[in-house]
């Protein structure tokens, strides 16, 4: 039969590496094509990479039809379960898998909404719509992996290089640390990308100490005002309790009140710092 292949969806699934093509085609040589193509009228949904390699070395496939879309949106979710489903994807894979599955529903979802029926009668009229995944637990229970990965995966989405997304397609470098390295500019992230997997997990590591060093000084503000806040309540209080007993160690009790709050603010400081130096000596997993 005439097999056409649509672009649009070839390149809707990422491609396979060049060593995960390499055993394909070593596999495919040694058995032949044990897993039948799969088409939609005479357009190739699944098989893109066994059906080149069948046609380069003149093996003989099986073709199966599957009917059951009414368009191409319908053949992409169908395309996006189908990997979803397999065990070699991997996590960062699945992740964008489920994100542009969540797209695809929203978009049709929004489109069935606008051009909703308002003719009286139509009304009655019942249109089957996907519930659009809304939540990040709810993509990453789609998609098998964890909350905060969606997360990092959206970023890598939004600012990280294509050479940064290569890089995490090909395995040289975390989810996580390609998200902190997406923080970087440009032309830095394509640098640490040159420099291999040493130097992406240096940028990464180098970018989160920023983090963790920005990070600490609100962290103690935050301590000394709860501090302070927590002393001004027990001030209150003991001026009250302490105002019929006498006026005159009012002041008395301000002061050590005074003096227990530098010395807690001198203690929180000083545990920041030996925070500060720890992290610096206990680096993170990448």
């Amino acid at each position: 039969m005439n097999i056409t292949i649509h672009e649009a969806l070839r390149a809707y699934i990422d491609p396979l590496t060049e060593h995960e093509y390499a055993a394909l085609e070593r596999s495919i040589l040694t058995e032949g094509c044990r897993d039948a193509l799969v088409c939609w009228g005479d357009v190739l949904i699944d098989g893109h990479n066994r059906y080149a390699i069948c046609q380069k070395h003149q093996i003989p496939f099986k073709v199966v039809q599957n009917d059951n879309f009414s368009n191409i949106e319908d053949v992409q979710l169908w395309m996006i379960d189908n990997h979803l489903a397999r065990r070699s994807v991997s996590d960062f894979q699945r992740g964008m898998l489920a994100l542009r599955k969540k797209e695809i529903i929203t978009a049709r979802t929004k489109h069935h909404d606008t051009n909703a029926p308002s003719v009286e009668g139509e009304a009655d009229i019942a249109v089957p719509v996907i519930k659009p995944t809304q939540s990040r637990q709810e993509i990453a229970r789609e998609a098998g992996i964890s909350s905060n990965a969606v997360v990092q995966i959206e970023k890598i989405q939004r600012t990280a290089s294509p050479a940064l997304v290569q890089a995490v397609r090909d395995g040289t470098i975390s989810i996580s640390a390609a998200a902190a390295v997406a923080s970087l500019p440009d032309e830095e992230q394509q640098a640490a990308v040159a420099g291999g997997r040493k130097e992406l997990q240096q940028a990464a590591r180098q970018v989160r100490e920023k983090i963790r060093e920005q990070k600490a000084p609100t962290k103690i503000a935050k301590q000394v005002a709860e501090s302070e806040e927590s002393s001004d309540v027990n001030n209150g209080n003991a001026v009250t309790s302490h105002h019929y007993g006498g006026d005159a160690e009012v002041p008395v009790l301000q002061q050590k009140i005074i003096a227990l709050q530098s010395e807690n603010a001198a203690l929180l400081k000083k545990i920041a710092e030996l925070q500060a130096a720890l992290e610096k000596v206990h680096t993170g997993s990448y």
